[in-house]
């Protein structure tokens, strides 16, 4: 045999092997799916560098809604009663929900987690699409555009809200 069909050959065994190599590392427990568990080696790194081309273009968007009292009002209750089981709120300690989830859910109202840097179209894609393996839900087909654009003024802008809107997170 001539030296480049043994050189395809080896490249096709070496594809081969890694395929089956990891699929018995998988199958063997080697990639652990329990919430305790700390992640593998650029987990992170893999799942950032996914997401940010999932949501791609979409930073662009910007919310259509006006930037108003009642928007962020109705914003905070839709929060409330959809987000901050896991999110949380201003002043209001982590959930039991949210201490068992992996990987953690950031806090949307605490200083260094808050979003208010990120692109409206960004936050309302995590928004409306979830996030795959990591408990963030899609609010697509639960909430309206409106519901999800009034949650996206209200992340967008966590760290300056006004008195009553932090009082309708606290129910």
């Amino acid at each position: 045999m001539s030296r480049v069909l043994w050189f395809v050959l080896g490249i096709v065994f070496g594809i081969a092997a890694l395929f089956v190599g990891g699929y018995f590392f998988v199958r063997g427990g080697g990639v652990p799916m329990g919430t305790t568990a700390q992640p593998l080696p650029l987990e992170k790194t893999v799942a950032r560098v996914a997401l940010r081309a999932s949501y791609g273009p979409s930073a662009t968007r910007k919310n259509p809604l006006p930037l108003s009292e009642p928007n962020m009002l109705e914003g905070a209750m839709t929060y409330a009663d959809h987000c901050a089981v896991c999110h949380g709120g201003p002043d209001k300690p982590r959930t039991a929900i949210s201490e068992g989830m992996s990987p953690d859910p950031p806090g949307l109202f605490e200083q260094k987690e808050m979003v208010v840097d990120d692109p409206e179209g960004t936050i309302y894609w995590k928004v409306t699409n979830g996030i795959r393996l990591s408990g963030m839900p899609a609010f697509e087909k639960t909430l309206s555009e409106q519901q999800r654009w009034q949650v996206t003024m209200l992340c967008k802008h966590a760290d300056r809200i006004s008195p009553a809107v932090r009082s309708a997170l606290q129910r």
